[in-house]
């Protein structure tokens, strides 16, 4: 391979790609032809996916400058380079969120009588007195004030927690003042319901100016100099030596809790805060300049959420959309004699997850189901497939659940699972050292009428009723005897056998899947080369791994059509004269978050379709258990084509990557307008109602875009 596919400049850095990924979602939020309440989630999410960011990504590179790693990434920036570039990209950042909190949704809130007081100065009388007699009854007998002197040092504030700062002066001793804290109460509800000046209005005003209302009763016989919201963020990337870790359980049970007190890595602070008292607090908590973001409005937006929530604002959000059942699945049927029919493949949350719940449910009550495993990364908080595998346990089959209890921040939730379900009989496996187990795949062994069969669901996404009504993911249901084999071996991998001497279908990380990977896209570069039509096309979450983007990059070398359909992070250059031009990236941001991988391969007409749980990362590739499964079935790979082809015409919710890294929407002048995800739910709907001779038509529409000599 050419040393010119490996250049530093030919990549993008991996943090500032991310950024770029957060300015996508705020562009939705700054999108005014979206219902309101719409664009308030929007601009939620950009807010925890930033503390999240920096909880993490920013954390990690601080540990990298402590400890004198100078090394550079692929883009050949140093730690400290990358620091210094994050920081002047997030405080533009913050400024454009809170421009568009300040300017854009505080009016447009006011005209659909929806009214958040932002300073307490503006409650009228009626309202202060409601405000007080609040704090007196709920408020007050909660909070505990802090103050700082020589006898009673500065307090730990935990990471993530609204804080209200204040300096206080004894009033016999006038000139000097101490500091002091008090935590907003996360047990109560930041958002506060007051009585509003208008029948017609909803007003609210959030619960830390109710407390800086009132701040002078927590500090009696001292008068307040000021006082003023503060948040914090800390390191909370757990560093688990697993070497060391003789029960990997109480270890990461033991680093839960120092995530409270790790390095403060962001301070955030009312704009207008009191120079004393923002010194004092840069000074304990060792904050540089550059990690102040000085706020101009309510810290942490991610209450915009709940805001966007509220009853009675229905026109301002779009109708909540039911995942319609899957097409020729019978409810009345058992699930098994269905997938012996023929493979069925599932989209979630235009279709309902309902029988992926019904396979685990099902095989728990069948009494020919003799044993059930299953990898769970992340469940929702009442998971019916963990009830149901405690039943299955509970009646006597063999239950083998693998729950990975490296799952960033779902880490307490996992261990709460992990106890219940060895409780109720399940063998559970705590992960595996060194790796995380990200793979998405449940095996049924059933006795059926003509001997033992192997059901076997592979998916692209997390066992999660809850997140698959809001995440796009594909599954696929089988009892293919090679991928049932497959199966088995990958539990015995997990539960402590050594690999097989062969695979017949699945592909595993990570022990052959980056191979696996390079040499579909080097097929490509070959046919290319030999003058036959070539093209792959790749959807997943992110891009950042160096080696498939070398190879990306030969490929488009060699004239392989290449289009990338990234949600996040795209360390790739697309558009490069000369090493990137057969190159297209999009992004798909929408009212569902993208979350599926879905691999496509030309193949000199023999078309490949993939699905899996990996990214092309580092660490999906070389740091996980991962799968990729092929999709064979030819009425499901047609059906896999057609959603590649829909995503690939999307116009209204795509952005393109351009050469100098930023993002553009499309120029939809005179065009048809294909919104791909609402695309998707009128096709669910209308297959669910049988309108089959419409959706057929539709998708004559975009078959040619898969066409390799468009």
């Amino acid at each position: 391979m050419s040393n010119q596919f490996e250049q530093p400049e030919n990549y993008r850095n991996r943090e500032l790609s991310w950024l770029e990924f957060d300015y996508r979602v705020l562009s939705e939020a700054r999108d005014k032809s979206l219902p309101l309440f719409e664009r308030l989630k929007f601009l939620s999410i950009t807010a925890s996916n930033l503390d999240e960011f920096f909880m993490i990504r920013v954390a990690s590179l601080k540990d990298m400058v402590h400890a004198g790693y100078t090394k550079p990434d692929i883009a050949g920036m140093k730690p400290q380079e990358q620091l210094k570039h994050i920081s002047k990209k997030t405080h533009e950042l913050v400024g454009v969120q809170y421009s568009t909190y300040n300017r854009s949704f505080l009016p447009a809130l006011r005209q659909n009588h929806m009214v958040i007081i932002d300073q307490f100065e503006d409650l009228s009388p009626k309202q202060a007195e409601f405000v007080d007699e609040y704090f007196m009854r709920d408020v007050y007998p909660v909070l505990t004030p802090m103050a700082v002197d020589s006898s009673r040092p500065f307090p730990l504030i935990r990471n993530k927690t609204l804080n209200i700062g204040a300096l206080i002066r004894d009033e016999q001793q006038k000139g000097e003042y101490d500091f002091a804290t008090v935590q907003v109460p996360n047990v109560l509800p930041r958002i506060v319901m007051i009585p509003s000046e208008n029948d017609e209005d909803t007003t609210v005003i959030l619960l830390e100016q109710i407390i800086e209302k009132n701040i002078q009763k927590l500090f009696l016989n001292y008068e307040v100099i000021c006082a003023h919201p503060y948040r914090i963020m800390r390191n909370a990337d757990l560093s688990i030596d697993e070497e060391d870790a003789a029960d990997l359980l109480k270890e990461i049970q033991r680093q839960l809790k120092m995530r409270q007190w790790g390095e403060v890595i962001r301070l955030e602070a009312e704009e207008n805060m009191d120079r004393r008292l923002l010194k004092i607090l840069k000074k304990e908590l060792d904050v540089a300049e550059e990690a102040i973001y000085r706020i101009g409005g309510p810290l942490d937006l991610t209450f915009l959420m709940k805001v966007s929530g509220f009853e009675g604002f229905d026109h301002l959000r779009y109708s909540k959309y039911i995942p319609q059942p899957v097409k020729g699945m019978n409810t009345e049927e058992d699930i098994f004699t269905q997938i012996r029919r023929k493979d069925i493949l599932l989209h979630h949350p235009y279709q309902t997850f309902t029988p992926v719940i019904e396979f685990v449910r099902q095989a728990a009550k069948d009494p020919d189901v003799l044993a059930i495993k299953q990898t769970l990364y992340r469940v929702s908080g009442n998971s019916p497939i963990i009830a149901s595998l405690a039943a299955a346990a509970e009646n006597g089959k063999q239950v083998t659940v693998l729950v990975e209890l490296k799952a960033r921040f779902d880490e307490e939730n996992n261990i709460l699972w992990a106890k219940m379900l060895e409780k109720a009989g399940c063998h559970v496996i705590y992960g595996l050292r060194g790796l995380k187990t990200h793979s998405k795949i449940t095996l049924v062994v059933r006795r059926d009428e003509d001997g033992i069969r192997r059901y076997v669901h592979l998916g692209t996404g997390n066992y999660n009723d809850q997140t698959a009504k809001l995440y796009t993911d594909m599954g696929l249901l089988t009892c293919s005897k090679p991928i049932g084999e497959d199966a088995t071996a990958v539990f015995n991998m997990l539960s402590g056998y050594s690999e097989p001497p062969y695979w017949n279908k699945l592909v595993v990380a990570p022990i052959w899947l980056r191979d696996r990977f390079l040499k579909l896209i080097d097929r490509e570069t070959e046919h290319a080369r030999q003058g036959k039509p070539a093209r792959i096309i790749a959807k997943m979450n992110s891009l950042c791994d160096k080696k498939i983007i070398a190879a990306l990059y030969e490929a488009s070398c060699a004239g392989v059509e290449i289009q990338l359909i990234i949600r996040g992070i795209c360390c790739l250059k697309a558009g490069i004269p000369g090493l990137s031009e057969n190159i297209h990236v999009r992004s798909i941001v929408g009212n569902f978050l993208e979350h599926s991988r879905i691999f496509y391969c030309y193949n000199d007409g023999w078309e490949d379709i993939y699905m899996g749980s990996a990214d092309w990362m580092p660490r999906n590739l070389d740091k996980r258990v991962e799968i990729m499964f092929p999709v064979e079935d030819e009425e499901c790979k047609k059906a896999v084509k057609h959603i590649l082809s829909v995503q690939l015409a999307d116009n209204v919710k795509a952005h393109i990557l351009q050469l100098d890294g930023s993002y553009s929407k499309i120029d939809k002048r005179g065009k048809v307008l294909v919104n791909s995800q609402e695309y998707f739910c009128k096709e669910a709907v209308g297959e669910a109602k049988g309108m089959e001779e419409e959706s057929v038509q539709i998708r004559r529409v975009f078959e040619p875009l898969l066409h390799v000599d468009e």
